[in-house]
């Protein structure tokens, strides 16, 4: 067989279901415990109508950023349903493409089918795929969350994300926090983590049991999926190449990259055709990348090439809609994650628009987190976090004098 290529829409939308990508040991049964027991325990938090929260109003550049204290506070409203104080968040490129619309016909229909073709019925939206915070509130039927767990979580791209006070789950897509990561870490790793897996897993075919002697191109490896990458293949006996700045290059080093390439230092293609074929070729960054990446596979040997940058959603908001339906997760255990999270840049929760303008200038290393709630003894916070030590009611009222007027 051939070499193959697959296009992993992974990044943008469709990521496997937390039970199919779940790294998880089966919790004890202690774990079992009924939380509509405990719901008592926060009926203040189930009686809010609003929070504070950044939304858009409208698809377009940073300037449709809005901060408002009268967003709809989300609660618990079904059986499986997970409420969530946020503590962290950490923006992804998905959501500047979220912002200007990317994959909006597709996203307004999975939110609510009934709004077909009604303009502007899927806002005001908030945005954040990546939450890591403590459990509010939990459903009659939720059995692995009680009040007062430290959680995490990848929020899917149809619901109401986590730059908010409060962010409303099933307990199918939550998990619990490695308590061996402070919020601000654990909110850094959700979304890539199943973006990584499923590229790597679903459409590569590497897996912990396949890796060793494979030889792994990772393109744009400084980032926060390149980053996991890097780490998740050594840990699986891979042999890794990445191409990076030459800024970047200490970075994915000390993570473990075997070679280094600088796609900034000349000919890219020629360079990496020096060090042999490739198994699978991660690609992060897209455009003529793909012209020369497939000539750097492996003949005749089943090798993949797989990219997460894909026009797929871009067809779909300019050519119509398709049917079908998507699910998408993450279930990490804390016994399970022994990669580093790489935090390039925190932000207070005032300085959202800070966050979306760096996230945008690309050249990330590693992923940009926004502390929203501060952190409780015993979590893991580390000194250089004391910039997000305020109480709830000191940021919000940073976030009442910085954040633009409505």
């Amino acid at each position: 067989m051939g070499s193959v290529k697959v296009t992993a829409c992974c990044r943008q939308l469709f990521l496997p279901h937390a039970r199919a990508l779940a790294l998880t040991t089966k919790m004890a049964s202690s774990g079992n415990i009924i939380c509509s027991l405990r719901r008592n325990l926060s009926s203040s938090s189930r009686l809010r109508s609003s929070m504070p929260a950044w939304v858009i109003d409208e698809y377009g550049n940073n300037g449709v950023l809005r901060f408002t204290e009268d967003a709809t506070a989300p609660s618990v409203n079904s059986a499986s349903e997970v409420l969530i104080q946020v503590h962290a968040a950490s923006l992804n490129p998905l959501d500047i493409s979220m912002r200007r619309g990317y994959g909006s016909n597709l996203l307004k229909l999975r939110r609510d089918p009934v709004s077909l073709g009604q303009n502007g019925a899927e806002f005001p939206i908030i945005l954040g795929r990546d939450v890591s915070g403590v459990v509010l509130d939990c459903g009659s039927g939720v059995t692995h969350f009680k009040p007062g767990d430290e959680v995490w979580a990848a929020i899917p791209p149809w619901k109401q994300g986590s730059l908010a006070e409060m962010v409303n789950l099933t307990e199918y897509e939550v998990s619990h926090k490695p308590r061996s990561l402070s919020h601000r870490e654990a909110a850094s790793i959700p979304y890539v983590a199943a973006t990584a897996l499923s590229a790597l897993v679903n459409a590569g075919g590497l897996c912990r049991n396949n890796c060793t002697n494979k030889r792994v191109l990772i393109t744009g490896a400084s980032g926060g999926v390149g980053t996991f990458s890097i780490q998740l293949l050594k840990a699986w006996g891979a042999h890794v190449t990445v191409t990076c700045s030459h800024n970047a290059e200490g970075l994915v080093r000390g993570l473990g990259a075997d070679e280094v390439v600088d796609y900034t230092a000349g000919d890219v293609a020629t360079e990496l055709g020096l060090l042999g074929k490739f198994d699978v070729i991660l690609d992060n960054v897209g455009g003529d990348s793909e012209q020369w990446a497939l000539g750097l596979l492996k003949s005749w040997s089943g090798a993949k090439y797989v990219t997460l940058v894909t026009p797929f959603l871009l067809n779909m908001d300019s050519m119509g809609l398709l049917e079908g339906a998507v699910h998408s997760g993450l279930n990490l255990h804390q016994k399970a994650i022994t990669i580093l999270p790489v935090v390039e840049d925190t932000f207070l929760f005032s300085q959202v628009p800070l966050a979306f303008q760096k996230v945008e200038r690309g050249h990330a290393r590693g992923k940009t987190v926004v502390t929203v709630a501060q952190e409780e003894e015993g979590t893991g916070v580390t000194e250089e976090e004391g910039e997000a030590s305020d109480t709830p009611e000191q940021v919000r009222e940073e976030v009442r004098q910085a954040a633009p007027k409505s």
